[in-house]
């Protein structure tokens, strides 16, 4: 009878993976010719989400995943476990702006609760004011759940401008209400995406705001993303009659190009001038400069400011100087000060010169002096008084891997630190020159979590093939044996000169906690090591990200931390360009690949509305082009290869990464492997790109992904049924 249920368990566990097989995704060849080499797309259709072939595979494939991880022991552990997080802490604190007249405005949420609400106080002691439920929001309509991504207070804290999206799309609606009768405005603008694009600033006077809308409302068109202008809108009137103050169409001697994005940088009150930057996916851009008055009173007489060779970044007024990170002849950054009416930034006043491997991430100016920040490789940080000429290392009060700064103006004396590590929990705390004290603001709790006492901390470097030294955190139980059985999680991404800076991460620590280990590699492409290490990661050098990441892994296998059977590699988005090449160029290396919302078919992206990010090349040019195919792990699928065990992930409403990125490439991965080895796919048809949703739905997407690893990777308490009865 034993043998009988093994039997039924078995076939019932092993009927989807037949029907996996069977149901291959329908393919409709195409060859192009580029610069003379041929590229056959076989499965181009896939392309094409309003033909119900597509989605109706997509939609398969996912009921066949959720088929698979449903069988599965321990399923919803880490859900449950970041919920019960949730719950211990009581609420966590989001979005904090303070106001110069100490107004605090943030978004809170209960432990037992799916989205954060709007709250205010008046003074760090003051009475909490629930000021905004998104619940509410169009509840009348039905089948809504929105949630608030970005909140922008005015001046005088007055009025607040209250974004919010739902089903992870970026396109937000945005709210105005008035915080003393918590009256909110008719007008609702609707072609904008604060969040992520550039937030809300306002006027002085406080009677209207500056934002970036959008040239159509329609997320799915590949106009999407082109031609955007940044407006002003005056509370009261009509959205669609917002005046455009900086755009290719208002500003044409300015030569701006349809993909750049105009927009105004954050200010001050006090400041005199507006500052326009043509944001691309370079790291020094094109800034102009034209007075508040001028802009507000309809003149369009912006001058240039900065040219990208000047190799300037996170400009500041104070009075007639403009300070600024300067990046020139250096890759470790520069603070120095120019005139605003003749700046020269190329020969500016330098105030703190490069620091021996420190870059100089951060800076605020205070009526004490300048407050600024480093790190090192990414993972350790410091903090500075630069006043008098003078600089002052100041001791924060707990080692930590990231240090962020917030202040009110060069007129107050205010500044905040908040301090964060992979093992401690951020803390906020207000800092006291006079005195040389920190004081703990921590508007949230913070909680209690014995279990991960005995997990500890190590920043190592490895060397690279080409002997550069990699940086990688290591994150592990302090009784860790090196005997080549840890189930190791590799994160890595790599693209942007975007820094992995160190956060607490209950994620990591949840897959410690299981008796796993986790290492972030700080792969070439990133900026932990400055513009250099991004350089080292950028187009035609791009093959060193994935190189690098195969470089750690070797590392950690070799040191017998790990083997090639407990190895499981995780990218997100253009981190799909890593682990995606890392597989195909190495699939012997890897037991487990996951690839979340990833980029899969970089030689595609120019015809999505996200369009082809400069930060990768272009198919227009032939150099480009080539570099472009090298970073497609969808081209680089081989037929009959042994690929590692996959699990793959889209947004139906994503707008950074189309869906049929992944789905593309599962599809031809799944065609093409010829290992036992799953290759799973699953389509969020309520998300995008992984942000803008309810915690459990974010919480339940990461599940997934550990549920399918530690399966994959033999943590026993994962196996099905039928594996522990043989």
């Amino acid at each position: 009878m034993k043998k009988l249920i093994f039997v039924i368990i078995a076939i019932l566990f092993v009927l989807p993976l037949y029907a996996q097989k069977n149901n291959v995704a329908p393919s409709k060849p195409i060859t192009e010719n580029y610069f003379g080499t041929k590229i056959i797309d076989e499965y181009r259709n896939l392309e094409d989400l309003q033909n119900s072939s597509t989605t109706n595979w997509m939609q398969s494939q996912t009921n066949y995943t959720n088929s698979i991880l449903n069988q599965i022991p321990k399923k919803n552990y880490y859900l449950e476990k970041r919920l019960e997080f949730d719950r211990r802490q009581g609420y966590s604190i989001s979005d904090l702006k303070i106001t110069n007249n100490d107004k605090y405005f943030y978004l809170k949420k209960n432990g037992d609760e799916k989205i954060a609400k709007l709250y205010y106080r008046e003074g760090f002691l003051g009475k909490e004011i629930l000021l905004y439920d998104p619940a509410i929001y169009k509840e009348k309509e039905g089948n809504h759940s929105f949630v608030i991504n970005y909140i922008s207070p005015s001046w005088d804290a007055s009025k607040i401008a209250v974004s919010m999206s739902e089903k992870g799309k970026e396109v937000s609606e945005v709210i105005i209400m008035d915080v003393k009768t918590q009256y909110v405005h008719p007008e609702i603008i609707t072609n904008s995406a604060p969040a992520t694009f550039d937030g809300i600033k306002w006027t002085d006077d406080n009677t209207g705001f500056i934002y970036v809308e959008f040239s159509t409302t329609d997320p799915t068109s590949q106009n999407f993303y082109k031609n955007t202008k940044t407006v002003f809108y005056k509370i009261g009137t009509d959205p669609n009659t917002s005046i455009d103050v900086f755009s290719a169409k208002n500003n044409p001697d300015l030569h701006i190009t349809e993909d750049q994005f105009p927009i105004i940088l954050d200010y001050n009150i006090e400041d005199q001038y507006y500052i326009g930057m043509l944001v691309d996916f370079q790291s020094y851009r094109k800034t102009f400069i034209i007075s508040k008055q001028d802009l507000l009173s309809g003149k369009k007489n912006w001058k240039l400011f900065s040219s990208p060779d000047d190799k300037v970044k996170s400009l500041d007024f104070q009075k007639d100087k403009i300070f600024f990170i300067s990046g020139y002849n250096t890759s470790l950054n520069k603070l120095c000060k120019t005139s605003i009416i003749n700046p020269d930034f190329k020969n500016g006043e330098v105030l703190i010169p490069e620091k021996k491997d420190e870059i100089i991430k951060s800076y605020r100016i205070t009526k004490d002096g300048i407050y600024y920040t480093t790190t090192k490789n990414g993972v350790e940080a410091k903090l500075y008084l630069y006043k008098n000429g003078q600089n002052h290392a100041i001791e924060i009060p707990y080692p930590s891997g990231d240090i962020n700064l917030r202040s009110k103006s060069e007129s107050y004396s205010d500044i905040w630190i908040t301090c964060s590590g992979w093992a401690n929990e951020e803390q906020t705390f207000r800092y006291d020159l006079k005195t040389n004290t920190f004081t703990p603001e921590n508007l949230a709790p913070v909680a209690n979590y014995p279990e991960f006492k005995d997990i500890v901390v190590s920043e190592i470097v490895v060397k690279s093939r080409d002997g550069k030294e990699i940086p990688v955190s290591l994150l592990y139980n302090k009784n860790i044996k090196k005997d080549s059985k840890n189930m190791t999680l590799i994160d890595s991404y790599g693209s942007y000169g975007i820094s992995n800076n160190p956060y607490f991460s209950k994620t990591y620590l949840l897959w410690v906690l299981q008796g796993g280990m986790v290492a972030i590699a700080h792969v070439r492409g990133g900026g932990e090591k400055g513009e250099e290490w991004r350089l080292g990661g950028y187009k035609e050098t791009k093959p060193n990200t994935w190189r690098d990441l195969i470089d750690c892994t070797e590392y950690l296998i070799k040191e017998k931390y790990t083997s090639k059977e407990k190895v499981a590699i995780w990218g997100a988005s253009a981190g799909g360009i890593t682990v995606g090449r890392a597989m195909t160029e190495r699939p012997d290396l890897f037991k487990v690949v996951i690839a979340e919302v990833g980029v899969m078919n970089p030689l595609r992206d120019e015809i999505t509305p996200n369009g082809q990010p400069k930060e990768f090349g272009t198919v227009k040019d032939p150099k480009e082009f080539k570099n472009l195919l090298e970073m497609d792990a969808y081209h680089h699928i081989k037929k009959g290869e042994k690929y590692p065990a996959t699990f793959i992930t889209g947004g139906i409403n994503d707008q950074r990464v189309i869906v049929w990125e992944p789905v593309k490439y599962a599809a031809k991965l799944m065609f093409n492997n010829i290992s036992s080895n799953p290759q799973l796919l699953k389509i969020d048809f309520e998300g995008g790109h992984g942000n803008n949703v309810a915690v459990d739905q974010r919480y339940t997407n990461i599940d997934d992904i550990f549920t399918f690893a530690f399966w994959q990777l033999g943590h026993p308490d994962y196996q099905p049924k039928e594996h522990t009865r043989k």
